[in-house]
């Protein structure tokens, strides 16, 4: 990580793929601080900052809120630290078929991924830019790359934030700043844990691994693009899935 102490905020952090890259960067690096962004339900997170006592740290963040945003960042530099790694993780699916999708689960899932990421990267830019040091790292989601049936909005969503990502890393290329995108498959979280056996079967069989990806192994990923030997990679979408496409 950089010199300086790392600050990390990554938003959606009560999830299991958000607490998942926290943890790995809380094990891997103990210089760094983590923030975590969470709008309500901080249960899991409060579990998390208990076990690494004085090194994370949860921010109340609607991400679909620029003044939320705004807040967030005050809060994080009363603290005496700027946020040096974003970590755009927050999102969400309401799967439809476009036909008879209400019009509610097209702005809300545009608005929870694209928006969101537009608002944060925002946010932290003008910090990053005076420190000359960066890094933003969208999760995306292999549906911005396979688009698939019944996922209209979502997979729109995702892939305006690979497009995103790539004009934003040639804007901020000479400053010091990297923004890269991780383009996840199936990760074994809560999300998942509904899933019909048998259809995670079927699912399993059309993955060349065979299995789904641990949040663990997507974090890895996310870690190293945090990191000053990354320095050369900028406008990146990473697919992790196990071989679909």
């Amino acid at each position: 990580m950089e010199h300086t102490p790392p600050c990390i905020l990554i938003t959606g952090a009560n999830g299991g793929l958000g607490l998942g890259i926290a943890r790995y960067f809380l094990t891997r690096d103990e210089s760094c601080h983590v923030y975590l962004g969470v709008r309500s339900n901080r249960d899991q997170a409060d579990a998390l900052i208990a076990e690494f006592p004085g090194r994370a740290s949860a921010v109340t963040l609607d991400v679909t809120d620029d003044a939320a945003w705004q807040q967030a960042i005050a809060t994080i530099d009363a603290d005496g630290r700027k946020v040096s790694v974003l970590v755009n993780n927050a999102g969400h699916h309401d799967d439809h078929l476009l036909a008879t999708m209400p019009q509610d689960s097209w702005h809300s899932v545009i608005d929870s991924n694209l928006n969101a990421a537009f608002l944060g990267s925002q946010a932290v830019l003008r910090g990053m830019m005076g420190e000359r040091f960066g890094r933003i790292i969208n999760i995306a989601s292999l549906s911005a790359l396979l688009a698939p049936l019944g996922q209209t909005n979502y997979a729109a969503a995702k892939a305006g934030m690979v497009a995103m990502t790539q004009s934003l890393a040639k804007e901020v290329a000479r400053m010091g700043i990297t923004v890269n995108c991780v383009c996840p498959g199936y990760v074994e979280t809560n999300a998942l844990s509904d899933m019909d056996p048998e259809k995670a079967k079927a699912i399993k069989k059309s993955i060349p691994m065979r299995r789904f990806a641990r949040p663990e192994e997507v974090a890895s990923a996310v870690f190293f693009l945090a990191n000053r030997e990354a320095s050369y990679i900028t406008g990146a979408p990473l697919k992790i899935d196990g071989g679909i496409f």
